[in-house]
This record gives structure tokens, sequence and C-alpha cells, in this order.
């Protein structure tokens, strides 16, 4: 018995002094050190650690100068391999700071600590006094390095390594998932680069993205080439760059104000001055590498020309307002001959692999080459919309819904607008290096039996005509579409719509000219760098229409948004001819724009009420014939607009320009109602502009 008691006192005894030695810490140490008994190993890397900043240090001239007596300190790690890194450093002057991080990466590798025999990482803290005095002359020598908690000390520093990373300037929007601001003008600077021969970009899906662009034309550089030599805060941002830059670690924000003020006159009015005020602000920005946003306000008041005040107030929605502003939104009076006009945009995009971007939004889209679009422009007041983009081989496909408006009285229900929906595909194909196709479809239908948005169009793949057909022959507005384009060379192509709203193979080869014959096409070319003559840009475009394109039986299944065209601005029954011409010098730049053009237009009298076929949101039950339809009838109208503009461009990042302009419309019916009737006027402006968006004054 006493022996088994005396083995069992000898094995609590191996037991114990294993558990001692399992806690064995060794700290780390110098080549100089390792000949030391171990309880003199920890003083001897204090002291290795404060001669070597002692002997290293350079003191900075500042601090000589300004005869600093304070602290440094100086927290720092020896890793498993031995090595020193610096984690966090704190000193009155930054300059103290970066010469202790240069001092501490030049300590020698040495054997690191262990901890039961294992290699461990070991963090210390140290604060010199300055001025440095030899070792044995400190009086407070905090190199005892202190272990400290690594979690601890990281989270106790999160909000300053923070701060620390920050950068007030930022070119991520140039490689980020946003739009790119549809504005013709600014398009045109790239539009050379994006079809060149053997590209396989795809152009008509807009607003094109930053990422689409960004492989054909580098933003940042071109953006150098016109910057101004100012080195004050106040320059730069006048000048130069936006008024907000900031970036982080894994995000960056942009924030703008952006103006549009003008003053003109307008020689056919009755007032004294036409003016515009819009005062607005942009917020963009990213987080991470795939996720991006975008959101603007504007607040303006106006007063246009005459017949654009005459116009805005015709396609007025239900109710007390007195008038809707083209492409901006329901208006309400200002100062009696005035409008006042807010209007808001936001989206979000995302992009989870290289092949999809997904956006949400309240904006506008385009697709074509063209000035104009036959298939969806953006003519029309911004709507929520969904977007689905996915690129891969030569493919570029194209899917978005959209939430529209009916404003009109005889659709309005119990003070509220009419929803409608639509859903677009649009599939662009690079054939060759030359030719790209394009396959278009769209339908718009409305909240018939209570079935909302329908999720049989949620199918961004499906062919929409033959969904539209099961759901019932009222249920929607189906159009099909088809685009092209060739590239004669790097400087010159040729690009083209064609829109098919209804098909009767009977009726077209019937040679009586058919209402049903509901088609329109579009034929165009543009000439980079015109004759040998840098950034001179022309174009030319040819647009017709056929009369009840884009219309409907159904009252509410036109293709319109807030009482305007989806399309065309000018709905349909027309033909149109443009000339544009865009020249920049660095800075300066002048546009001209020519548009001649045939419409019919209805007369709305009690004698003669019958559509004609150029407003989409009449019935084309209303029509006064079947057969010998033709473009140009009801009220056949000419119309000539004209307008040449000169500026400079203020601030590239903003794209704030200061311009004048002068424009010249004539509109001539051959017969005159209380409606229609001849105009012909002048239209002078200047002002300062940040050009971010498309306005279309030639009505």
């Amino acid at each position: 018995m006493n022996r088994l008691f005396a083995c069992l006192l000898l094995l609590q005894s191996l037991s114990v002094f294993a558990q001692e030695q399992s806690f064995y810490e060794k700290p780390p140490v110098f080549k100089s050190c390792e000949n030391a008994v171990f309880e003199d190993l920890q003083p001897c890397f204090d002291k290795t650690v404060y001669n070597f900043v002692y002997n290293t240090f350079q003191m900075p001239e500042e601090v000589i100068t300004d005869q600093y007596k304070g602290d440094l300190v100086v927290l720092f790690e020896v890793n498993t391999k031995g090595d020193f890194k610096v984690l966090y450093t704190d000193a009155v002057y930054n300059s103290l700071q970066d010469e202790a991080r240069r001092v501490f990466n030049l300590l020698p590798n040495v054997e690191p600590a262990t901890y039961s025999g294992n290699p461990i990482f070991k963090q210390y803290s140290v604060t010199f006094k300055i001025p440095l005095t030899p070792y044995l002359e400190q009086t407070d020598v905090s190199v005892p390095v202190v272990a400290v908690n690594p979690i601890e000390n990281r989270v106790k520093n999160e909000l300053d390594s923070i701060s620390k990373s920050v950068k007030f300037n930022t070119k991520k929007l140039f490689k980020s998932t946003l739009n790119i601001p549809f504005s013709h003008s600014y398009y045109a600077k790239f539009d050379r680069n994006i079809n060149l021969i053997g590209t396989n970009s795809h152009t008509a899906s807009k607003p094109l993205l930053y990422t689409d662009v960004d492989n054909y034309y580098d933003f940042e550089a071109e953006e150098q080439k016109t910057k101004k030599d100012v080195s004050t805060w106040l320059g730069r941002k006048v000048w130069n760059d936006h008024l907000v830059e900031v970036e982080g670690e894994n995000y960056w924000f942009l924030a703008d104000f952006v103006m549009d003020l003008q003053v003109g006159h307008d020689t056919d009015s009755d007032f004294g001055t036409t003016f515009l005020n819009t005062r607005g602000v942009v917020f963009q920005g990213g987080l991470g590498k795939n996720f991006s946003f975008s959101t603007s306000f504007y607040e303006s008041q106006g007063r246009f020309a005459q017949y654009y005040n005459d116009y805005a107030e015709s396609i007025k929605a239900w109710g007390p307002d007195p008038a809707l502003i083209p492409g901006r939104g329901i208006a309400k009076d200002y100062s009696g001959d005035a409008y006042d006009f807010p209007v808001a945009e936001a989206y979000m995009s995302y992009s989870p692999v290289k092949f999809l971007n997904l956006q949400f939004g309240h904006g506008k889209n385009f697709i074509g080459d063209g000035y104009r679009s036959l298939l969806v422009s953006d003519v029309a007041v911004p709507s929520p919309y969904l977007k689905l983009n996915v690129s891969f081989w030569k493919l570029k496909y194209t899917s978005t819904w959209s939430w529209l408006k009916d404003v009109r009285p005889e659709v309005t229900e119990d003070k509220t607008y009419l929803t409608k929906y639509m859903s677009n595909h649009y599939l662009s194909l690079n054939v060759t290096e030359r030719l790209n196709i394009g396959l278009f479809e769209s339908v718009v239908w409305s909240n018939t039996n209570d079935r909302g948005f329908d999720v049989n169009y949620l199918n961004p793949i499906i062919f929409l005509r033959a969904i539209e057909f099961e759901t019932g022959q009222g249920a929607g507005n189906a159009i099909m579409g088809f685009t092209s384009k060739y590239k004669l060379n790097d400087n010159m192509n040729l690009y083209g719509q064609f829109i098919l709203d209804e098909f009767s193979l009977s009726d077209v080869t019937g040679g009586d000219k058919s209402w049903k014959n509901k088609f329109g096409f579009q034929l165009g070319y543009k000439y980079y760098n015109a004759f040998n003559v840098d950034n001179l840009y022309l174009q030319a475009e040819y647009n017709q229409v056929r009369p009840y394109t884009y219309s409907h039986d159904t009252v509410t299944l036109n293709y319109g948004n807030y009482n305007q065209s989806m399309a065309h601005l000018w709905g349909a029954n027309f033909r149109e001819f443009i000339l544009i011409g865009r020249y920049n010098y660095k800075r300066w730049f002048a546009d001209a724009k020519l548009i001649l053009g045939v419409r019919g237009l209805d007369f709305n009298t009690l004698e003669d009420g019958f559509s004609y076929g150029g407003d989409v949101f009449r019935d084309y039950n209303d029509r006064p014939y079947d057969t010998n339809v033709k473009i140009g009838q009801g009220i056949k109208t000419k119309t000539v607009n004209a307008e040449l503009q000169a500026g400079y461009l203020i601030n590239p990042a903003t794209n704030l320009k200061l311009f004048t302009n002068i424009s010249y419309r004539n509109f001539n019916p051959d017969a005159t109602t209380t409606t229609t009737f001849k105009s012909n006027t002048a239209w002078f402006n200047i002002g300062i502009r940040s050009d971010l968006f498309n306005w279309y004054f030639d009505l």
C-alpha cells in the first residue's frame, strides 16, 4: 500500500512538472542575446531594440527646429518567422511616425518567441522619449515590452485605421458598373472608339456602363488632357474635379452640385424672357468591385419658348397642374406664367459576375445608334425599371421591365393615374468584325382582370408575341423590331432600325396602302474625324413611321408614358431628315443641327374628330378609312428645326458647360384649327449647364 501511494505521488509530480512545461514561454532572441541566461533574455531584447533605434533613428528637421520634447509610441509585432512589423505609431509629428516605421523595418530577423516550444506572434509596446538619449540614461524605458492582446488592439484602433486609409480623390467611377450619363454630345466623344472595325462592342442598348466603354476609351487619360494647372482646392473643384471625392479600402463616393441656368428670348412670345433655373445634387458611389449606385434630384423653375409651353400644356396630366414638361415631369404653376417641376432619378447596379449586370432604378433607357430611336427612346418622363444585361461571346442580351403611367382624364380613377407595364427584349450580335444586327420585341399591358404585373412577361428569354396571344387578344400591345450597323471603315458606319407593329401579308402585298401596314424604319450615317479633321463628327439620319403604328384599339395599350411616346417624340405618321455636326477643340465645342420633317396631325374639330394615325394615344378604330393610308394624312404639316450652339467646357468631371445657342423653328400646317396653327420663331439662349441628359426641343 505504501509503495502504491509513493508511485501515485511520483506520477502526480511528473504531471505537475509537465503542465508547467506546457505553459513555458520564451521571448524573441537576437543573435547577440543567445548566450544570455533565461531571465536576461527579455531585458537583452529590450535593450537591443532600444539601442538599434537610438543608433539608426534620423531625427526629422522640423522636430529639431521646434526643439520638441515629448513621446513617440510604437506598437510592433514579431511574427513566427522572427520578422518585425509596426502595427501602430503615435506622435505629434507625422515625420516622427514615418521615421519610426522606417527604422523598425530595418531590424534584423530574430529567433521568434515560443509558447510550449512552438513559435508564436508576440506584440510589444514601447515609448521613446524625444529627444532620444542613450539607453542607460532613460528614466522610463517602456520597452519591457508589454504583451498586447491582438484582438483588443485591433478593435481599439479600428476607427483610426479606417480614417487613415481614406483618400480624397478617386478614379473608381471610370471602372465602375455605373451608367455613363446619356447625352448625345457626350457620347459622341467616344462613339468612334467603340465602333472601330473588329471591336466586340455593343453600342445600341443605352445608357452604356463605364465598364462597357473602358476597354475602348481611356476616360482618365482624356480627362487629363483638358485639366487646368491649378493648385488651390477651389480652383481644382471649379475647373477639374468633382466637388466631393472619397475613396476607402472597399468603397468610393462622389457628390456634386449640378445646375442648368439659362436666360433667353423667344421672338414669337408675348412675354419678356425665357428662363430655366435648375439646381440639383448628384450622389454616386460603389461598395466593393461589383455594386454601384447613383441618385440625383433636380429642382427646376422655367418658362420656355411659346411653342414649347403650348405643347407642355397640351399634354398636361389630369388634375389642377397646368403642364407636363416633356422628358421631365408634371409641372406646377410658378408665378402665373412659368412652371415648377422637380425630378428625381436613382438606380442600383450590380454585376455578380463579369457577364451579368442587374439594375433597378427610376430613369430612362434608349435602344439604337441614332439621334432618334423607333424602339425605345428617352423622350418620356423617367419611370421605374428593372434591367438585366448579359454579355458573352459576340452577344449582348438586354431585358427591361418598366412601370409606366397613363395620366389622361379618361383613364384616371379615384384621382389615381392608371399604371401599365412594358417588357422589352433586345438581342445584339456581332456577326462579323463589321456587321452587327439586333432583334427587338416589346409588349405593353395593363391591369386587365386584376392581373397586375403579369409574371408571364417576367421570363427574360421568351417570345413576347406568343405570350400576348396566349393571354388574350386584348391582353397586350406587342411590337417587334430589327436593328443593324455596318462599319464601312474606322471613321464611317451605317446604321438602321425597322419597327413592325402589325403584319398582314395580304395587306402588304395588296398595294392598296392598308392601315394595317403599321411599320417604320430608320437609316443613318456617321462620319468621325470628318474630312481628316480631328474631333469633327457628322451624322445624317432619316426616320419614317406609318400612321397608327404604336397605337391600339384598347385605350390604355398605347406605346406611351405620361402622354409622351416611348419611341419617337412625334409619335407616328411622319417622315424626318436630320443633319448633325459636332466639333471639339480642347475645352471648346460647337454643335449644329437641322431637322426637316412632314407630319400628319388630327383636326380635333366637331366636323372632323377622326384619328389620322399620328397620336399614339388615340384608338385606331377612329380612323376615317382603311385603305390609301399614307404618311402626312390629316393636317399635313411641314416643320423645320435648326440649332447652332457654341460654348466652353468648364469642368470635364461634371460636364459643366458655358454655352450660347440659337434655334429656329418653322411649323407650317396646311390647315389651321384652335390647336394647330402656323408658327415661325427664333429662340436665343445663354447659360451654364451640367450636361447630364438630353433635352428635345425639336417638336
